[in-house]
């Protein structure tokens, strides 16, 4: 009995215990764990088999060789001849000349070289593989309008209503297809019709090239053509699953997978033991797939590896294109770009950054892309991508919407609820968007009655100052100390007209920000700078120099996370709708002191500034 120590266990019972079926529980010992663990299994195996629908005809076709055959269709003196499509780093595909040595895709044309020393080389021309591919897409279209496409070559059609409109057979079907594909484009192809996509997919590569095999919709013809079915034939089957399954468990071909199940199940996952029961069975999908929106879209090549920058800025641009070209095609637009880099010692490394508008064009990827590569040159590399993710349908309004800085908040004109209706307008002082925005005057006040801790604004002259904070601290020596400083609205140089703004809060040196406060106070944070050019010196975070809006945004947290903590010290408990604030005019620093307001014991709370976000930030 599995479990049960030989001998009455000896002095090491625990190494007779099975991996699988352990019953070292206390007050299991005498149960067969095998024995329940084969039961689930064949439980597991009754209810799969009872999903199985054999009314469905699936059909799969592959393009032979496509990418060489299309080089060769182009070019007809290649026929005959060893082709690889791709370079010396990397070869796409091979025709099937070359496939006799040993030459396959996804490997390195240096290593093909090796194998066939008379192997000839062509560039790929994606756009030439396209155009052919919509080509037989056409033909698939007549056959089954919702057909899959999984790549260029290969397609999935349900051809259950055309044999059943026609009167035809799914070999009629398959035959009659791949004649109207020569006809029309010159290629060939493969196909495979079975009652389920898993299966067609195999039968599809049984007669290649050129060739067709149909597996009929019958229950023992199925189990019969999958029982001594290799498992590395099955699509989602690759290499280091094969290895596992064959190594540990001793399983190699699919009806194996049904002898062993109870180990399947007791050592995979529900998911994984069902797909394996399921192979093992015979089954596969036999509904349409839903059109699902795509979560990211990319593209990326391979090539020699070289360290010069205006060759790698090239192909960075060639990538942008690509990429633009692809999301415009499907309507999408997208706000985190990542960048992938292979270094010429295999060492592959992504960046990302995210922006505030979903963007499809090459210009703004390029933008930002730019930046990424630039800030990890120099470097050596044979590989580079680019991915777009949060993706959004281009005719989708919501997609337009950005994230606000601080700086934007306080400026756009979104901001009407929270700001006095009639308050005056001024224009933007930043020189980016042409917006102008709502300012408040020194009586004019707002409440948001939901919030608990607050914090008073008062404008003056287009200025809010925040409550407990000593305007002496902003006096006319601190501004003439500095180049250049914040109204605290829109970072706008101070001329002699504006020395009479005191509640100026912000200095900014080349996109860095500081308090001015926090230099005359050791409990307020440290200024910001950045420690060796991309270092936050107060949190740390890494930023290349190149992110001015990313820079921003970063300063503007600390600038809300300053305000915040100031809030915390300076109040001793919740602040009453009775606390105003005035600020006093005073040329020398002076202790703080709360200011009162000129208008019924109203207040502009911090809080309402900031949509239901944690006070901790």
């Amino acid at each position: 009995m599995a479990g049960t120590p030989p001998d009455g266990g000896g002095d090491r019972p625990w190494e007779s215990y099975h991996t699988a079926y352990t019953n070292a529980k206390a007050g299991m010992e005498g149960v067969d764990k095998e024995k329940v663990q084969k039961k689930v299994a064949e439980h597991k195996i009754l209810e799969l088999e009872a999903s199985r629908d054999l009314s469905k005809i699936w059909l799969h076709t592959d393009m032979d060789a496509f990418y060489a055959t299309v080089e060769i269709l182009e070019n007809p003196s290649l026929k005959g001849k060893p082709l690889a499509v791709g370079s010396m780093s990397m070869i796409a595909t091979a025709s099937y000349e070359a496939r006799k040595f040993g030459v396959r895709a996804a490997m390195p044309g240096f290593i093909g070289c090796k194998l066939c020393p008379e192997l000839v080389f062509v560039r790929p021309n994606f756009e030439r593989y396209t155009y052919y591919s919509e080509l037989t897409r056409k033909v698939f279209q007549r056959y089954d309008p919702n057909f899959v496409a999984t790549s260029l070559d290969e397609a999935y059609l349900n051809i259950t209503k055309v044999c059943f409109d026609r009167g035809i057979t799914g070999e009629e079907v398959a035959t009659e297809l791949r004649g109207a594909i020569h006809q029309e484009t010159g290629l060939t192809c493969s196909a495979g019709v079975a009652p389920n996509r898993m299966i067609a997919k195999v039968c599809s590569d049984i007669n290649k090239p050129n060739g067709q095999f149909i597996l009929p919709n019958d229950q023992e013809a199925v189990t019969t053509f999958v029982s001594t079915l290799p498992i590395r034939k099955i699509g989602g089957i690759g290499k280091v699953t094969e290895q596992m399954l064959r190594q540990v468990l001793g399983i190699s071909t699919c009806q194996e997978m049904l002898q062993k199940a109870s180990f399947l199940c007791a050592l995979f996952s529900e998911s994984s033991a069902d797909f394996f029961i399921s192979v093992g069975l015979g089954l596969g999908g036999t509904e349409t797939p839903e059109q699902r929106l795509r979560k990211s879209i990319s593209c990326e090549r391979t090539f020699r590896a070289t360290d010069d920058c205006s060759m790698l800025f090239e192909k960075l641009d060639s990538l942008a294109d690509n990429l633009a070209d692809d999301m415009q095609k499907e309507c999408l637009k997208g706000r985190t770009l990542t960048l992938k880099l292979k270094t010429a010692a295999f060492e592959v490394r992504t960046r990302a950054v995210t922006t505030q508008n979903y963007i499809n064009s090459k210009e703004d990827i390029l933008i930002y892309a730019r930046k990424l590569l630039k800030a990890e040159l120099p470097l050596s590399l044979r590989l580079m991508g680019l991915r777009m993710s949060q993706l959004r349908d281009e005719k989708d309004d919501s997609s337009t919407q950005t994230q606000k800085t601080l700086d934007r908040f306080f400026r756009t004109p979104d901001n009407s609820n929270v700001i006095g209706a009639n308050s005056p307008s001024i224009g933007n002082t930043t020189g980016g968007d042409n917006y102008c925005t709502n300012v408040m005057t020194k009586v004019d006040y707002l409440e948001h009655d939901s919030m608990d801790d607050q914090a008073l604004f008062l404008h003056e002259k287009n200025l809010f100052v925040p409550e407990g904070r000593s305007s002496d601290n902003y006096n006319n020596d601190a501004a003439s100390s500095n180049p250049l400083m914040c109204d605290g609205v829109g970072g706008k140089e101070l001329d002699d007209d504006s020395s009479s703004l005191k509640g100026t809060h912000t200095v900014k040196f080349d996109g860095q920000l500081t308090s001015s406060n926090a230099t005359t106070s050791s409990s307020k944070p440290d200024q910001l700078f950045w420690i060796n050019g991309y270092i936050c010196s107060i949190c740390g975070f890494e930023l290349p120099p190149g992110f001015e809006e990313e820079r921003q945004e970063h300063s503007d947290f600390h600038l809300a996370e300053m305000l915040q903590q100031e809030e915390a010290v300076d109040s001793t408990g919740p602040l009453s709708k009775e606390r105003l604030a005035e600020r006093p005019c005073s040329s020398t620093p002076t202790p703080k002191k709360k200011l009162k307001s000129s208008k019924e014991g109203k207040h502009i709370p911090i809080d309402a500034f900031f949509h239901k976000v944690n006070k901790n930030l």
